[in-house]
């Protein structure tokens, strides 16, 4: 038997652990061109909320209905595979079916880990996003000053340090609580943060960018890109990853992140706003080479939660919803 997180039902509001079961199902067998995989660990990510509320029109992954078992980014060792496929007992890959102790995934959604990473849990890191957003999307240049919101998350953990890595001159982190500013700034190398819910976010980054901010990495939306706009010099970059204030909003459905910006101050400041472009295959390779040296010369770290038991896997979800965690959080099955 395998053990797998299922919604039970969907929530109005917030998902809880009332809102999932932990059901038994019997072992899968693989057919022709399927791995089965063991889990060894599992991403609980901010975009399940979505997901769980219904989804949003266009995105890439579905909605998940009451029944059906939740996913996420999984590492696992591979238990059976094709002869043909390359794949042996005992390796670890990576692959999007978590939330379950065994999953069954077709050749081609199956990525071998090799040996870029000195820890196969720092694959389930997202900082390769914030690498792409950065050197692809923004451009970020030696000197910049960098704003980032929602920097104690999975992206702003790691968004932060790989700024500085680039040559930004100053970097400004977002977070909710002075215990996580803390860290930002002792432990990841924020030079300053802003905290939400001290005072209004406009006046926080006033201070802490007197001279405005040439880079913005949005992972919240909101009051803070409101903000990121008020505080932008001329010709600043934004790039839009997450949507996190719509997400962990209380009310809704998570799939809806509405704010008002001044266009005057776009066109007048010359501010480009760009969606993150996506992760592609020659992104990822770049990120896992320069993540990988990063990581043996202790240049950058992968801060993250492990929560053992995918029994816990559900108070996880919620732990993070509510800002209690820093860094990724993972599951250990």
């Amino acid at each position: 038997m395998s053990r797998e997180v299922q919604l039970a039902a969907v929530p109005d509001g917030l998902p809880g652990p009332e809102h999932f079961v932990l059901a038994e199902v019997p072992l899968p067998t693989p057919d022709d061109g399927q791995v089965l995989v063991r889990n060894r660990f599992f991403h609980v990510f901010a975009a399940l909320r979505t997901l769980i509320g219904g989804g949003v029109k266009d995105a890439p992954v579905p909605p998940l209905r009451p029944g059906d078992t939740l996913v996420g980014p999984a590492i696992g060792q591979v238990v059976s595979a094709p002869g043909e496929s390359g794949l042996r007992a005992g390796d670890l890959v990576s692959h999007w079916l978590g939330w379950r102790e065994y999953a069954l995934v077709p050749v081609g959604q199956v990525a071998p880990l090799g040996d870029a990473l000195p820890d196969p849990v720092a694959h389930l890191s997202q900082g390769g996003f914030a690498y792409a957003a950065l050197t692809r999307d923004a451009e970020v240049r030696p000197g910049d000053t960098v704003f980032v919101s929602g920097a104690a998350g999975g992206v702003g953990s790691l968004a932060g340090q790989i700024a500085r890595l680039l040559g930004a001159g100053r970097v400004i982190g977002s977070t909710g609580s002075p215990q996580k500013a803390d860290r930002l700034v002792r432990e990841l190398g924020y030079d300053a943060t802003v905290i939400r819910g001290a005072a209004p976010i406009e006046e926080q980054l006033a201070k802490a960018a007197p001279d405005g901010i040439d880079v913005y990495v949005d992972n919240v939306g909101g009051d803070q890109l409101r903000a990121a706009v008020t505080a932008a010099r001329p010709g600043a970059r934004f790039v839009l990853i997450g949507a996190l204030s719509g997400q962990m909003s209380p009310h809704g459905t998570g799939g809806a992140a509405p704010v008002e910006l001044d266009t005057y101050q776009l066109i007048l400041k010359r501010i480009s706003i760009r969606a993150f472009q996506g992760f592609d295959e020659q992104a990822r390779s770049q990120w896992l080479e320069r993540f990988g040296g990063w990581s043996r010369t202790g240049d950058i770290t992968f801060p993250y939660v492990r929560v053992s038991g995918i029994d816990h896997a559900p108070r996880a979800l919620r732990e993070m919803i509510e800002g209690r965690h820093f860094g990724t959080v993972i599951v250990e099955p």
